[in-house]
């Protein structure tokens, strides 16, 4: 749809406005062209595994143009890769070429072929290879309006994630309801800094642009020493983030007010979690833009709803009006309910998929006669913008990863010293929410948070790891005796603020160069000069949108290509130190 887009605007590849495929539309079909010859066609899952950037964007085109795109995390374990790459049933794994990740060797296990992307002389120009079989696709072609262009894994309540499949037909109205609603046109720039595993930068930033017949700037990630620039430089007209992100940009530009009166911005956009009212005002009086908050779910191909642009009336508190959907209230038996009041909004429309994958238990629980309940409490007003109040659900939104707290369960409940487990939300300056667990220990059993703390980071991606574990006698329940999440951050509010971040050690001042550097970038992105070259990274104030900071710069310093992997894994400033110096004496 993306291709036929661009060629009815008049794109042939001339323009330089930037666009991810390369400044070549025929990209997309020499790819899909090339997949077809290795036996993999329409339908045919390809799980991608590529940090952020153009390749990332142009690779997840092509694939999801002639066969079904299945982006996953980098950051995830081999635990995880495993279960992923299974539970899709893909039918080879995208690598960038020497790639180390651990998702390989998983691949490598079920016999899955491996294709190494292998950058062009042009940004965003790519070529895959691999040993494959000879043999000619099944179904191969250009994709057709039914057939599977992205499979996504949703977290749901239990520890099992859910596969959300979305059609051709699903992901092209999704993005002319984007475009539409942002009245986005060809001279239109997106600065992405979301990951491109996700739905919001994939729909909104990506697809959203180019079906618009505009350009989008992929970067590596959030980086605030970069981003005024990139703003500037690159003419960007406008930006989507998780609040987080527009937090941290907005702190950029009161530190460098010369630069960001030279930002020509159209508007900035905020999605996947909750926009604070303040943050939203802040942006506008330095900006001189308007700020609107959308609201989406991967089940719905993305957006549902956004304030509109001026001159419409935005609603700051409201994530507004619907962009292309239906949406109503329902009550718990399915009715639909007035205005104002409260029940589980719901949507239906061309944008929404059609049902998890084989798993008809969660589409009983999930459709009510044609409306698929989002799982989010709130009321429509008189003139239909949406207010959320609050999540039915019980996934924690940490600065916009979602994650299943039943997943964190299991892994603790391995531990041979743990008997209960039951992971939860707490709140968090930044990100919003973060994860906390509180623990039973089995009779005459010992062990200690930090080392529980270091036991759930074997087996789950940074972002899941808890930042707090409180141990008790017995986790509170609620009247029914059932384990009730939603309030445990209140009901053990003392325990958590009791809770250390991490045990106690001495302070160790830096020995070589590197730890020099090393400590001095962390101490300039964390604004913490208070820890030792042994601290752990987590525990002094770490979190994903920092470890992204600090590696766009220690890899511009030392001209590697570290990943938010190895800061989580070797998570100290003497053992990152230690494999810099390692990877710089080849």
């Amino acid at each position: 749809a993306v291709v036929e887009q661009l060629a009815r605007l008049g794109c042939r590849g001339s323009c330089r406005r930037g666009c991810i495929l390369g400044g070549r539309l025929s990209l997309v079909l020499e790819i899909v062209k090339s997949l077809n010859a290795m036996g993999i066609g329409r339908n045919d899952r390809v799980a991608i595994v590529l940090n952020n950037g153009p390749e990332m964007a142009a690779c997840y085109m092509a694939c999801a143009s002639g066969v079904t795109s299945a982006p996953l995390n980098p950051a995830y374990r081999a635990e995880e890769f495993a279960f992923y790459l299974k539970d899709l049933g893909a039918k080879a794994l995208i690598v960038m070429q020497g790639s180390t990740s651990a998702a390989v060797e998983e691949a490598r296990k079920l016999n899955l072929a491996i294709l190494q992307l292998v950058k062009g002389e042009r940004t965003g120009q790519f070529t895959l290879e691999g040993e494959v079989e000879a043999k000619p696709a099944e179904n191969p072609g250009s994709a057709q309006p039914e057939d599977i262009a992205l499979v996504l894994h949703t977290s749901g309540t239990t520890s099992r994630p859910k596969i959300v499949p979305l059609k051709q037909v699903n992901l092209g109205a999704s993005a002319r309801n984007i475009a539409t609603s942002l009245s986005l046109t060809p001279g239109d720039r997106c600065l992405n800094v979301m990951p491109l595993f996700h739905v919001h930068g994939l729909m909104a930033a990506v697809v959203g642009s180019l079906v618009s017949g505009g350009s989008v700037i992929c970067t590596a990630g959030m980086d605030p020493s970069r981003v005024l620039d990139w703003l500037i430089d690159l003419e960007a007209t406008w930006m989507t983030a998780v609040p987080t992100m527009l937090q941290v940009l907005l702190e950029r530009g009161r530190s460098l007010p010369e630069k960001s009166g030279q930002v020509q911005l159209r508007f900035l956009r905020a999605c996947s979690s909750a926009l604070p009212a303040q943050l939203a005002e802040d942006l506008e009086s330095l900006f001189r833009v308007p700020v609107i908050e959308a609201y989406g779910m991967t089940e719905g191909s993305h957006q549902i709803a956004v304030n509109p642009l001026p001159p419409r009336t935005r609603k700051f508190g409201s994530v507004g009006l619907p962009s292309g959907d239906e949406v109503t209230i329902l009550d718990p038996q399915g009715r639909q309910l007035p205005m104002r009041a409260v029940g589980e909004i719901s949507i239906r429309g061309a944008n929404v998929m059609g049902g998890y994958e084989s798993n008809p238990q969660a589409n009983e629980a999930a459709f009510s006669n044609g409306w698929l309940r989002t799982g989010d409490q709130g009321f429509l007003d008189e003139e239909g913008y949406i207010f959320i109040q609050g999540r039915v659900k019980e996934i924690i939104n940490r600065g916009g990863e979602k994650i299943s707290p039943r997943e964190i369960d299991e892994v603790l409940l391995r531990h041979p010293a743990v008997a209960q487990a039951v992971a939860f939300a707490v709140p968090h300056a930044s990100l919003g929410e973060d994860v906390a667990a509180a623990v039973v220990l089995r009779p005459s059993a010992s062990v200690t948070p930090s080392e529980l703390v270091a036991f759930t980071s074997q087996s789950l991606a940074y972002f899941k790891v808890p930042r707090r574990i409180v141990m008790l006698n017995e986790i509170p329940k609620g009247p029914t005796g059932k384990i009730q999440r939603i309030g445990l951050s209140d009901k053990l509010a003392a325990q958590l603020e009791a809770a250390p971040l991490r045990d106690e050690t001495i302070r160790t001042r830096p020995v070589t160069a590197t730890e020099t550097t090393v400590q001095s970038t962390w101490q300039e992105v964390l604004g913490n000069d208070d820890f030792g070259t042994t601290d752990d990274f987590l525990s002094i104030g770490g979190d994903s949108l920092k470890a992204m900071q600090i590696l766009v710069r220690l890899n511009e310093i030392f001209s590697l290509q570290l990943t938010v992997r190895e800061i989580f894994d070797l998570p100290t400033v003497q053992a990152l130190s230690t494999e810099i110096d390692r990877l710089t004496a080849r």
